[in-house]
């Protein structure tokens, strides 16, 4: 079997797996894990072979814009100050206490420890969301947690970036490593920001859903190259504040609805695909690095990441439930006073610190090589030590959290507040709709029949939020009604696609008009949610 083979059937097996783990009610990421390392056992199967220098080039673009999109402005410019403390705070703590475990007790250099701590001080929030989506977690939790995640990738991979410099060239300083942070990473978030405002008016320009969708993939690869080989500063940040921009923009990126929908449909493929690589690459890698091993045996080495998973899963509790209550600095300093939320919150927050995709990126990123053609140090066992610490979090962790969500019974101080936001936001939109339909009026050119009904559809939905509103937001027959006007809209909408396809096969339409017919359809069914 050729590489080109094995990757896609590596593929292959990640697309059976992700269904698998979703009837379970498991996280996929557990699954790829799992699935990647014993993949990576199978007689006979090439391994797949991406040189490191190659990996951050061709993963890390695409993943951190589209969890930079993904991303609500909006919130973390609410939760901006917890987000930030446990983004780069408890970050530089990881990192730190990493290297000092790995210094110490494992007895790698100082720089190798901090490329290990560096690898594991950002947290992939994508098992947490999917246990919070299903059973519910309180808003801010579900905010800080995503938002932690998505700046994390940016400070903790900067500080690896700074410490592997460190490693190649052979000089590395704690001053120096902390200036270099300073610089290449303000560097980056200022460059990110000035290319996303440079190339924003494109957008409006742009008709053709293929273009639009290509350059929204190129564009983060260039402002990745761009930033890390013409500037010299962090490409990763870079890439994360083009991504927040462009999230704050989105609604006005694309052309129409029906390219926002294919775009979505297609980031959705590619991230998946890129996830699911970076597992089963790095498992189908495990049995080559376990036998590079020099110092330790595999007995050993699985005893030395369950404790390197202690260290994070330690720090990141300590830090939790200890360092909000260090009065009065940091509350008159920081005003970090959300920290000190109910012990249930912090509880799950610190169990969602869970380790995923973009650490195994920069994991498997690490050269064989430093300056002068010597091998990198120890790069196996830093490989191994951070596939067991990912393993542990992902399945420990990931399995763990939806009966631990469950237990703690949360009650959602936010969801009233959110929901009248979202039914304020809702009703403002339909009451411009309507005023504008009375402003175009007959010049509209549309037949009077048609804007009564037209009228008739808005007014229907001013009714739903005013009557959401006049509730607090959460009212039992606003929820039924909205249910009801939905059910019966998909019926409606379902009948016209049966109509459309007899009417295809009875030769009365082209292939061409019912697709585009059917296009209409979709797009008015992505609309049903109100």
């Amino acid at each position: 079997m050729s590489q080109i083979e094995s990757l896609i059937f590596l593929v292959a097996a990640a697309a059976l797996l992700a269904p698998l783990a979703g009837w379970l009610r498991v996280p996929y990421p557990v699954f790829l894990v799992v699935g990647g390392a014993a993949i990576g056992f199978v007689p006979g199967l090439p391994t797949v072979e991406i040189a490191a220098e190659v990996i951050f080039v061709a993963f890390l673009p695409p993943l951190l814009n589209a969890s930079a999109n993904s991303f609500s402005p909006l919130g973390l410019r609410q939760h901006l100050r917890p987000i930030s403390f446990l983004a780069i705070g408890l970050v530089l703590v990881t990192a730190t206490a990493v290297a000092v475990f790995s210094h110490y007790v494992v007895g790698l250099p100082w720089a190798v420890g901090f490329v290990l701590g560096g690898i594991l001080a950002p947290t992939d929030p994508v098992a947490a969301e999917a246990v919070f989506r299903r059973l519910g977690v309180p808003t801010r939790v579900e905010t800080i947690v995503g938002g932690e995640s998505l700046v994390n990738d940016g400070s903790g991979l900067a500080l690896y970036q700074v410490a592997l410099a460190a490693v190649v060239t052979g000089v590395f300083t704690v001053w120096g490593a902390a200036a270099s942070f300073v610089l290449v990473g303000g560097g980056g978030l200022l460059l990110g920001v000035a290319i996303a405002w440079l190339i924003s008016p494109l957008w409006k320009k742009l008709s053709d859903p293929t273009v639009t969708i290509t350059l929204s993939v190129l564009i983060p690869y260039g402002v990745y190259i761009l930033a890390d080989s013409g500037f010299g500063v962090s490409g990763i940040l870079a890439v994360v504040a083009y991504g927040l921009y462009q999230a704050w923009k989105s609604p006005i990126m694309y052309s129409n609805a029906s390219t926002r929908l294919q775009a979505m449909s297609f980031w959705g493929t590619l991230i998946f695909v890129l996830e699911a690589l970076l597992f089963i690459l790095l498992g189908q890698q495990l049995p080559s690095i376990l036998s590079g091993l020099d110092r330790y045996n595999v007995v050993q080495v699985a005893l030395l990441a369950l404790l390197v998973y202690g260290v994070l899963l330690a720090t990141r509790f300590g830090w939790l439930f200890a360092v909000p209550y260090i009065q009065p600095l940091l509350d008159r300093f920081f005003k970090t006073r959300y920290l000190r939320a109910p012990w249930k919150e912090r509880v799950v927050m610190g169990w969602s610190g869970m380790r995923g995709a973009v650490s195994l990126a920069a994991a498997l990123a690490i050269p064989l090589t430093v300056q002068g053609g010597a091998e990198f140090p120890e790069r196996n066992l830093v490989l191994a030590l951070a596939f067991g610490a990912i393993l542990l979090t992902l399945v420990v962790q990931g399995l763990t959290l939806g009966p631990l969500v469950a237990a703690m019974r949360f009650e959602d101080e936010d969801e009233t507040e959110g929901r009248l936001a979202e039914l304020k936001a809702r009703h403002r939109s339909t009451l411009a709709a309507l005023r504008e339909l009375e402003r175009r009026g007959e010049e509209s050119g549309v037949p009077e029949p048609s804007r009564v009904r037209m009228r008739r559809e808005y007014e229907e939905r001013l009714k739903r939020y005013e009557s959401g509103l006049r509730a607090g937001g959460l009212t039992r027959d606003y929820s039924e009604e909205s249910r009801a006007w939905r059910s019966l809209r998909q019926s409606l909408l379902d009948a016209e696609r049966a109509e459309i396809v007899a009417a295809r096969d009875r030769g009365e339409v082209s292939p061409e008009v019912m697709r585009r017919i059917q296009r209409d359809l979709d797009l008015e069914e992505s609309r049903i949610g109100g």
